[in-house]
């Protein structure tokens, strides 16, 4: 067996992150996999020199709408398939999903839309959520490895927020959201991250505008998910909030696989 590391950020567009260093970031930390949100940006619009980084394969998911949404996943390990998508043209168009098929486990890359626009958004964003669980309890009925990463745009419990009685009636915290990730752990899955860290005032995400990192008000709002079948392998998960660059930092999870 052997160990590998995965890391997911939001970085609130690839080519601001890669002005504050990115490159070096990621030639320095030399994670395997390496799954990215909110792009901004179609391949092309990548800047050259992260298009082929050292011996990292890139996969991309645009969204048709210019400068928006947008999933990458950088790839030591060679897959044995990418998907692009749930199949369903009204989220697909967005860009907001990854998927790449190692054998042993399948990694949804997932940009999970955000609620707070409107009713109608909030509605797609459950609805999403409802379609991509039953994409992944298929591949998990069919007996395989699920590994999900990526901003889920909720926070899941009280301990996952920095105020959550001022928040309770905001997207991102709704009860109906809630629930979604109750029902959805129900069905098998796992919040990694609290299988090892039950600390209060661990966050992901903090606005820009208050100075709200410097004073740590934030929300945890990225995750990883794996099944519970495949929990025994999952050696660490973890918030890496010293690295800037974003609005949300990286979080990581690393596992064991086959040699």
């Amino acid at each position: 067996m052997s160990t590998i590391r995965i890391l997911s950020w939001n970085v609130n567009g690839i080519r601001a992150v890669h002005r504050k260093g990115f490159k070096k970031w990621v030639l320095n930390d030399k994670p395997d996999v390496l799954c990215l949100q909110e792009t901004k940006a179609t391949l092309k619009q990548f800047p050259k020199d992260i298009r082929n980084m050292d011996d990292y394969h890139l996969y991309t998911s645009e969204a048709e709408r210019k400068g928006y949404s947008g999933v990458a996943t950088y790839t030591r390990l060679k897959p044995e398939k990418v998907g692009h998508g749930l199949g369903i043209s009204k989220f697909d168009q967005e860009g907001r999903t990854l998927i790449t098929d190692y054998g042993e486990f399948v990694l949804f890359n997932i940009y999970f839309p955000n609620g707070k626009m409107s009713e109608e958004r909030l509605r797609y964003k459950l609805d999403f959520y409802d379609s991509f669980l039953v994409y992944a309890d298929q591949l998990k009925d069919e007996g395989r490895n699920i590994v999900v990463c990526g901003d889920v745009n909720t926070a899941h419990k009280e301990i996952d927020l920095a105020r959550p009685k001022e928040n309770s009636k905001v997207s991102g915290f709704l009860p109906v959201e809630r629930e979604w990730m109750d029902r959805f752990l129900s069905h098998g899955y796992v919040d990694t991250f609290r299988e090892f860290n039950k600390e209060p005032e661990q966050y992901t995400w903090w606005s820009y505008r208050t100075r709200a990192r410097e004073r740590n008000v934030g929300w945890r709002l990225d995750y990883f998910f794996v099944n519970q079948e495949f929990m025994s392998q999952v050696k660490n998960a973890y918030i890496m909030s010293d690295v800037m660059g974003s609005d949300h930092c990286p979080v990581g999870l690393e596992i064991k696989i086959k040699e």
